[in-house]
């Protein structure tokens, strides 16, 4: 079905289609038996303290403020990740805003965390209870005096609610953010997160979301501050603002993000590297440019428990998931290999 309306699709604004298929999932349209592969249980996956069926997620920026997890859930999807939520609603940065480069099989975005703001975020995850594993990925608002505050606020609102939390420190679209990747600035950050989650209780984990664009200097300071500060989890990598010389799309020096094919190679060497400094004590969750069975192992075997895409699944449409399950399976079959945990870090 998708192949037939994907052209449709594609002649719309990114934004009016992506908000076309909000609505439509809102509906909860498909059967999640439709979505299910043979063999499923080679991919389930024991992480951050919970069972996850597969290691195929959805990345923050779809699902940005809550309102379809559940029917994305139902598309075969291991985990969803919500956001990035900001303590007040925004709009985000002006229209046009998102940009296609189908030649690429990439998307650049600018969006600048459009979102409802966590009160009716939170609200919106208490009256529709999640079915599955649910990660919500928390961001500082673009006027705000107190960066660090906003993510306290973030971590305040959802510890209850939320399978884990994501730390994002590295959109490239609010100024100043990625500063946090400063070494100093980060421990600060996760000291006043854990501050938090101690004095109520939470075991809530804490997930930090890493950018592309750093130096190799960052890695070792990075992987040793999560290491000795109860990260839980490291995903590897956000949108890129480099890596444009290849492109053939008249949209590639739109200014934002560029996710999809072209990340692909730069978060997989990500990964390799992170994969190496933590030395198996932190889990590394690989996105960027996932889009087949054949990606997805790849950064699997460079270290990566957990994957999650966003751009393969505009690309791929509704069974993406499933797709990339039925051909994870067969390359596991193919190498002798019986569950996905064995084949994490193989190639390193």
């Amino acid at each position: 079905m998708f192949s037939v309306l994907r052209p449709f699709l594609f002649n719309l604004d990114p934004e009016t289609a992506h908000d076309l298929a909000i609505k439509s999932l809102k509906f909860n349209p498909f059967p999640s038996k439709m979505f299910e592969v043979e063999d499923e249980q080679m991919l389930n996956i024991q992480l951050l303290g919970k069972n996850f069926p597969n290691p195929i997620g959805l990345a923050a920026g779809f699902d940005k403020s809550a309102e379809a997890y559940n029917s994305l859930l139902k598309l075969g999807f291991g985990f969803v990740e919500i956001g990035t939520v900001t303590p007040s609603k925004q709009f985000g940065n002006p229209k046009p805003r998102i940009f296609r480069l189908e030649g690429d099989h990439a998307l650049i975005n600018r969006l600048g965390f459009n979102n409802d703001g966590m009160k009716i975020i939170k609200a919106r995850i208490k009256s529709d209870r999640k079915k599955g594993i649910l990660g919500v990925n928390i961001g500082p608002n673009k006027e705000t005096k107190d960066q660090k505050n906003d993510f306290c606020l973030g971590l305040k609102n959802f510890f209850d609610i939320a399978d884990y939390i994501t730390i994002n420190i590295s959109s490239p679209n609010t100024e100043g953010l990625r500063d946090f990747h400063d070494q100093e600035k980060l421990i600060d950050l996760i000291a006043a997160l854990n501050k938090i989650k101690k004095d109520n209780a939470a075991n809530i984990p804490l997930l930090l979301k890493i950018s592309p664009d750093i130096n190799n200097s960052h890695i070792p300071e990075i992987s040793d501050a999560a290491k000795k500060n109860n990260i839980s989890a490291i995903i590897l990598t956000n949108t890129t603002n480099g890596n444009r010389d290849k492109l053939t799309s008249e949209f590639k020096e739109e200014e934002g993000g560029l996710s999809g094919d072209p990340l692909h190679q730069i978060s997989t060497n990500m990964i390799k590297k992170f994969y190496k400094e933590l030395d198996s004590k932190i889990p590394i969750i690989g996105v960027g440019g996932v889009n087949s069975g054949k990606s997805a192992y790849e950064k699997i075997i460079a270290g990566a428990s957990l994957l999650q895409l966003y751009t393969g699944f505009v690309y791929r449409g509704p069974s993406a998931a499933k797709d990339i399950k039925k051909e994870l399976i067969q390359i596991l079959k193919y190498e002798g290999i019986k569950n996905i945990k064995d084949a994490i870090g193989k190639g390193i």
